[in-house]
């Protein structure tokens, strides 16, 4: 048993983007103070927070002062060396733990206890050289994805190995020395169940929410997702086995393939809020980083009621292309909310925000975000 983190304390995040921007924002709004440690300054989470430690992730005399001056340190980035959990949580409460992001941080660690937990996913096989490629092709057939075992995000490091691919030269352009091969899912849709789990195991999540993607890129985001209330129901008690097998404290994703034979495979796991959770703050009565703050507090989950049909768009770097975008044309869809991160460049493919819509059905919601986006390009 464990006493709760009350309001007026000082909580800590690891990273500094814009999921450490809304999360700070909403502990803000429930009156914590927030301390961010990156090795950037000006960031878009430092632009909100009290307190921006701006320092290698590797300087551990900077950690201490850090996690000494927290009540609890959380994740906004799982990219992070995760031996800085053991030091910080010689000092203060890591949520989710070090264990956790250790498993979610790499993707052969996390198959392989997703499968030791009987959880379902993507039959796969470990590859650290190109005989490992070879007899893995051999076992899962063609076509398969290959994927570096760790640092991968919004589709880089990995690549698809088709009829055509040579195993050498797909090894030599993964360039690592350590990966995965995954075999060939055909999905009729991508869904992500974000969930929330306090230390007295008490559960709350949102979704599944539909994910589009454009160049491995989360494009569009609706939720309802439209599934079967079956699969829907499946794919919730994942996510849900999920937190109950790694203790998961904090706020978790669960990312899934609904296959075209109606089976839901888990694709991977974000030990923190998702870019599909975004919409949650305008659509739901307690969005995810509020839930992020409750959880890793001990604090009563929030309210996870969803307000009407809702569609998200990310807005990457790309929309600045043609010079600033035209907000006010945009903004005339006077029912539209934006989302931007503080971000000073824009470069193709960076999340620069995002924009929000409720109307009475998704497929309506859908078709009012892209048009907005669009206009935003117009002159």
């Amino acid at each position: 048993m464990t006493n709760p983190i009350l309001p007026g304390a000082t909580l800590g995040v690891l990273g500094s983007g814009q999921l450490g921007r809304m999360f700070a924002i909403a502990a803000r709004r429930l009156g914590y103070r927030i301390h961010v440690y990156s090795p950037d300054r000006d960031s878009p989470c430092g632009q909100v927070a009290d307190l921006e430690y701006a320092a290698p992730y590797e300087d551990s005399e900077q950690l201490e002062r850090f996690a000494r001056g927290v009540s609890v340190v959380t994740f906004e980035f799982e990219n992070v060396p995760s031996t800085i959990t053991e030091l910080i949580g010689r000092f203060t409460l890591v949520r989710p733990s070090g264990a956790v992001l250790n498993i979610a941080q790499h993707r052969l660690r996390e198959k392989s206890t997703l499968r030791q937990y009987g959880l379902p996913v993507p039959e796969f096989r470990a590859v650290r050289s190109v005989a490992d490629l070879e007899t893995a092709i051999r076992e899962l057939g063609r076509p398969a994805i290959l994927k570096t075992a760790s640092s991968g995000y919004d589709g880089k490091g990995q690549l698809r190995i088709d009829s055509q691919t040579l195993t050498a030269d797909a090894w030599a352009a993964l360039n690592t020395d350590e990966a995965i091969l995954e075999a060939f899912v055909d999905f009729e849709c991508e869904v992500s169940v974000i969930g929330a789990r306090r230390p007295n195991g008490e559960f709350a999540y949102y979704g599944p929410l539909r994910n589009s993607h454009s160049h491995h890129i989360l494009d569009v985001t609706t939720c309802p997702a439209g599934l079967p209330p079956p699969l829907e129901q499946r794919a919730i008690e994942i996510a849900r086995a999920v937190f109950e097998s790694l203790d998961v404290i904090g706020v978790l994703c669960v990312e899934m393939f609904v296959t075209r034979r109606g089976e839901v495979l888990i694709n991977e796991l974000a030990p923190r809020p998702h870019n599909s959770g975004h919409l949650t703050i305008d659509a739901h009565t307690t969005c995810q980083f509020e839930q992020q703050v409750r959880a890793i507090c001990d604090l009563p989950l929030g309210c996870t009621a969803q307000k009407r049909p809702v569609a998200m768009a990310n807005l990457l770097g790309d929309v600045w292309k043609n010079g600033e975008p035209n907000w006010s044309r945009m903004l005339e869809t006077r029912d539209i909310k934006l989302h931007l991160y503080g971000k000073t460049q824009a470069r193709p493919g960076r999340k620069m925000g995002h924009l929000t819509v409720l109307r009475d059905s998704v497929e309506i919601a859908e078709t009012v975000v892209r048009t907005a986006r669009e206009t935003l390009e117009s002159r």
